[in-house]
């Protein structure tokens, strides 16, 4: 019997897809490595399926369905490499799962972007990241786009929302200096208008695409953590702009754009900006 959905990879994204899914009267299996999970995930009626991306033994076990999400983290505690888990773990999925689907739809992020000049980009904007993370999505992204299943491959900008930014929260109100440039751009989506993506990607007739999955305005780093403050009434930020950001400046200072995500998959969002969705995640 094939299931209406299949999440492979239950964690901050795929648990609110899989929720919305029940809410629609859809049979959601959903993926995990640990029984304990598992039996909790059952708790919530949905069908757990115990085994890792990683083992493509386990994957035999995974039933048929017409839409599959692939949201699969890494989990640095176990110890294995991210393009193990992004690429090998893809591919074992697919090889497993590309006869017995009709659709995959692909979490990946903007970090397949390399611009770091805040220049523009679209989906037919030039990938050449330079960094392996964005190195190792693009890989990943190709697996998909090229299953004999439909593939969509989702471009995520930044999540935030309920539960996401209590270490940021925290060093807002300590008034922790922030590392990096101040006026670096961040793109980013709420967690309830990626939900939004992803059933839109689900159910529309479209075939091998790739979207940018951003809200409607790009950020600098300044306004965001100064919006932020503003909202848990701490000291306004201060920066180290001579200090490097110990992660990078995630963003590598670009402004996503989201015309093709509105042509094809969501005509608004929920959170369109940060003034809408920041309140709401901090719960303010």
């Amino acid at each position: 019997m094939s299931l209406n959905r299949l999440i492979i990879g239950c964690g901050y994204l795929g648990s609110r897809v899989a929720r919305a899914w029940q809410e629609q009267g859809l049979s959601v299996a959903v993926t995990t490595r640990s029984e304990e999970r598992a039996q909790e995930f059952a708790e919530q009626g949905l069908q757990p399926i115990v085994c890792n991306v990683l083992d493509p033994s386990s994957l035999q076990g995974l039933p048929d369905a017409d839409v599959a999400l692939h949201a699969v983290g890494l989990d640095r505690q176990a110890g294995d490499s991210m393009r193990a888990v992004y690429v090998d773990g893809l591919r074992n999925v697919v090889n497993e799962m590309e006869q017995r689907i009709d659709r995959i739809v692909y979490i990946s992020s903007t970090s397949v972007y390399g611009q770091t000049d805040g220049s523009v980009v679209n989906e037919e904007s030039v990938c050449e990241p330079t960094r392996e993370n964005g190195q190792i999505c693009l890989e990943a992204e190709q697996l998909v786009l090229n299953a004999e299943c439909h593939g969509i491959v989702l471009r995520l900008a930044g999540i935030y929302g309920p539960d996401r930014l209590l270490a940021r929260m925290k060093e807002r109100e300590q008034a922790e200096p922030i590392a990096g440039n101040p006026e670096a751009w961040l793109n980013l989506i709420h967690v309830e208008d990626a939900v939004q993506a992803v059933q839109a990607a689900s159910g529309n007739e479209l075939s091998h695409r790739k979207y940018l999955i951003v809200d409607d305005e790009p950020i600098t780093r300044r306004t965001y953590y100064t919006r932020l403050a503003e909202l848990l009434e701490a000291p306004p930020p201060v920066f180290t702009a001579d200090k490097p950001d110990p992660k990078g400046d995630r963003g590598l200072n670009k402004r996503c754009q989201n015309q093709w995500m509105h042509e094809e998959l969501i005509s608004s969002l929920q959170y369109p900006t940060i003034r809408e969705g920041l309140r709401q995640a901090i719960g303010k």
